[in-house]
């Protein structure tokens, strides 16, 4: 199901995509959303969509095992990851659910649901920003049957496309648990693991998946994740640099989107 065209895929187009793989693995841990980068240069390269969306999977995969394991083992990044270890299962099955629905949504429709969500997160950022820079309340509940269903919803929607599940796992989980966005970070990287395993074996299972593409994206996603979960999300200025990145991307995917750019 590979597109002939891909046969005619120049050094110089793998050399972009290893560059946007480092970048997009670096913003990916700070933020999500990186996917919009690579699947932009898949399309541009002459992908179709639905084989872009696939061979995305790829490096979405290698870049989450490699950032989970570049965390540093603190007592608190232990304690954070055993709170999500219940999420795992709705997340997991939300995934496969949205795997084998994927092919019979459309395309422009997916991408006006995505856009208005986005446009929403844009505005609690701007318009509440106090929310977005909270301390974890270690007195709230977290494992709620409202929170397992966000991320069996999240779950879904990753089966349909990777492009900005980080975004909404950091919304979920400041704005609904009440977690830092530093702490939420640490979640949201192993979270990532979970849900994108199911999808990766489905679109393999398919045959949508091109492999020479992928391999490079990956390798260079698996570089910038290293240099992000390294250097960046213990940064004392941590939040705030997430804050500012999350902003740059909303409003540049919405833009994107919305076919203004």
């Amino acid at each position: 199901m590979q597109n002939e065209a891909l046969l005619n895929t120049e050094w110089w187009m793998y050399a972009l995509y290893l560059v946007g793989g480092v970048l997009t693995g670096m913003i990916n841990v700070l933020a999500g959303n990186g996917s919009a980068i690579t699947l932009s240069l898949m399309i541009f390269a002459g992908m179709p969509p639905g084989l872009a969306n696939g061979t995305n999977r790829i490096g979405a995969l290698v870049q989450t095992i490699t950032s989970v394991l570049a965390i540093r083992k603190t007592l608190r990044t232990k304690r954070l990851i055993q709170l999500s270890v219940p999420f795992f299962i709705p997340a997991f099955i939300g995934s496969f659910t949205g795997a084998f629905i994927v092919m019979d949504i459309d395309d422009q429709l997916l991408k006006k649901i995505i856009g208005i969500l986005m446009v929403l997160i844009l505005l609690s950022l701007l318009l509440n920003p106090k929310k977005w820079k909270r301390n974890t309340d270690p007195k709230r509940r977290i494992h709620t049957w409202v929170n397992y269903l966000w991320f069996f919803l999240i779950g879904v929607y990753t089966g349909f496309i990777q492009m900005g599940v980080g975004i909404l796992m950091l919304t979920i989980m400041v704005l609904s648990m009440q977690l830092s966005l530093k702490d939420s970070n640490i979640i949201k990287l192993v979270m990532a693991v979970v849900i994108s395993i199911p999808a990766f074996f489905m679109f393999v299972l398919y045959g949508q998946v091109h492999w020479p593409s992928g391999l490079v994206l990956a390798a260079g996603q698996s570089v910038g994740s290293i240099i992000s979960t390294r250097y960046f999300l213990y940064h004392p200025k941590a939040t705030t640099i997430t804050k500012y990145v999350l902003i740059f991307i909303l409003s540049i995917s919405i833009l994107k989107l919305f076919n203004i750019i």
